[in-house]
């Protein structure tokens, strides 16, 4: 069982958790190293796997993402590792290449990913116990089936970041402090 004191902390998790949008990407073109650490900054404060060199050149290698230009990764391709790495413990990548190819159809790039930022923000904050409800009808999308389809996914990437901090947690409560001799 969380005590008070854990279910605190683990809302200080997500208390400042903010994903930079669309416009607030580097589109100077940041390199492959540059990249990962640029992502994972955001996204190990909530306890996010790590993403790393090997597997964002696989994600290239696999056409998951478009190559970069020139070896270096503009404001579209962070967009998509971003996504990847947030969704990739709750999706399989050909799912995430399909919810990437259903959001073309409807929703520009900026568009997707603001919503995506957005709801994940919300979603966290009511998972993790920061609001008592989700807020309804956020971003700049219009109501339709994709829209619903990606709240979906960020609803059960917000309840799985959540699974794995209370684990997180539970382990360290186990943990007996060690004893000086």
């Amino acid at each position: 069982m969380l005590d008070k004191n854990v279910k605190q902390q683990l809302r200080g998790l997500v208390a400042d958790f903010r994903l930079p949008r669309y416009q607030e990407l580097p589109d100077v073109g940041l390199y492959l190293e540059q990249v990962a650490k640029y992502i994972n900054g955001f996204l190990e404060p909530v306890g996010c796997a790590e993403i790393t060199t090997s597997m964002i050149s696989n994600y290239v290698k696999k056409g998951f993402i478009p190559s970069p230009q020139k070896k270096q990764y503009d404001a579209d391709r962070i967009a998509y590792l971003l996504f990847i790495a947030v969704t990739k413990n709750v999706l399989s990548l050909e799912n995430i290449v399909a919810l990437f190819e259903m959001q073309k159809e409807s929703y520009t790039l900026p568009m997707a990913y603001d919503y995506f930022c957005v709801e994940l923000e919300n979603m966290l904050a009511y998972v993790f116990g920061l609001k008592d409800e989700p807020d309804r009808n956020l971003g700049v999308l219009p109501v339709s089936a994709e829209k619903d389809f990606l709240r979906n996914v960020i609803i059960s990437v917000s309840h799985s970041m959540y699974l794995t901090a209370c684990f997180s947690a539970m382990k360290q409560e186990k943990i007996p402090e060690p004893t000086e001799r």
